[in-house]
């Protein structure tokens, strides 16, 4: 939260390593921001990334001052009285939205109820995570494009699982179900495994959401590595990078699509972003039942033919709920408790390790 003298109060949200992104914000950025001008988003951008350079330029330190860049936006927003996406000049007042979920189950009946329930909420788009091995990759894809339908789409999350002749044999499959996208089948590193892949199957190739800047986009886009790019506002630097990162895909002749795995105010700043991108196309929203996307806003997220609505309200046009708030805020000092948040674990005793991916061949072994 970053609140001007006036009583006006912004709204961001950063997603990395807390404790990190604790220090750089209030010990390091926040005596550089006091006293300044909330309405000069651009410039205030410029300095934070000076300043952060030599300890950052990626990872938690460009989160972090993402986090920043976001509640500044809202401030303009709010100054100014338009919401975010009029600010960016976006010609409609939503983003298409898809259901995130679908992690392995034993019983596929499973997927197939939950699937359902995606589409009675108002979806029209689903992502599933695949890559536990060959036969239960295309039995789980097969499931769940039969609940979705022939009007409906799916995606693909390859979760960093497969190598690249794995890739390419699920690719046909991939192929034959119509998957909208098949997303990072290799880990962020291996930008050359997806250059090959790329040309290899039929299917859009997606990646980007462990990517920070301009400078970690511009290394998949100049590679020719993916068809979508994924940035995520409160990851890769906030509203003003990843407009600029939406901008270039979109002159490389990429889509972009929004990641989103942590809360509800990054979620609604992706959507204000996909909103303003000629080629935008989407936004991610978990399904999985985390509270900070449920529960953190005063409105529920409402769904309707597979779009998200956005308020015409100034700035975000969102409310953050106190209840919400006063269960799950970490006092100053405090350490993040132990435990496994998806990405981020914390502790010996909360991490565990999935079983490699199972392929004809090195069962056979």
């Amino acid at each position: 939260m970053i609140t001007t003298d006036n009583g006006i109060t912004g709204l961001g949200a950063a997603y990395s390593y807390p404790d990190l992104v604790r220090i750089i914000v209030e010990d390091h950025l926040k005596p550089h921001l006091l006293g300044a001008d909330p309405l000069k988003v651009e410039e205030h951008w410029e300095m934070m990334y000076g300043l952060t350079r030599w300890y950052g330029r990626k990872g938690v330190a460009i989160s972090a001052l993402g986090g920043i860049d976001i509640a500044l936006w809202d401030l303009r927003g709010k100054a100014t009285g338009k919401p975010v996406f009029r600010l960016l000049e976006a010609e409609r007042n939503f983003a298409p939205a898809y259901a995130s979920g679908l992690f392995w189950q034993d019983d596929l009946s499973q997927l197939e109820e939950e699937t359902a329930r995606h589409l009675e909420k108002g979806f029209r788009r689903v992502k599933m995570r695949l890559g536990q091995s060959k036969e239960y990759d295309l039995a789980a894809l097969e499931a769940v494009r039969k609940t979705v339908g022939q009007d409906g789409d799916v995606i693909v999350d390859g979760s960093h699982r497969y190598t690249l002749d794995t890739a390419k044999t699920f690719g046909k499959r991939l192929t034959a179900n119509r998957v909208f996208w098949f997303e990072e089948p290799f880990p962020p590193e291996d930008i050359d495994n997806y250059v090959t892949l790329r040309s290899q199957i039929s299917v859009p190739l997606a990646a980007g959401e462990n990517d920070f800047g301009v400078q970690g986009f511009r290394e998949l886009i100049r590679a020719g590595a993916v068809d979508i790019v994924q940035p995520d506002v409160c990851r890769a630097g906030g509203i003003t990078e990843c407009l600029r990162i939406g901008r270039w895909a979109s002159a490389s002749n990429l889509r972009v699509a929004t990641h989103t795995w942590s809360d509800a105010v990054a979620l609604i700043a992706n959507a204000h972003l996909i909103a303003a991108l000629p080629t935008g196309i989407t936004v991610e929203i978990d399904q999985t039942g985390n509270p900070l996307i449920d529960e953190l806003l005063t409105e529920p997220l409402v769904i309707k033919d597979g779009l998200l609505t956005l308020s015409e309200e100034p700035g975000l046009g969102i409310q953050l709920n106190p209840a919400t708030l006063k269960r799950l805020v970490l006092p100053p000092g405090q350490r993040m408790p132990q435990g496994n948040y998806s990405d981020l674990i914390f502790g010996h005793d909360y991490r565990s390790i999935p079983p490699p991916y199972e392929s004809e061949t090195n069962r056979s072994e």
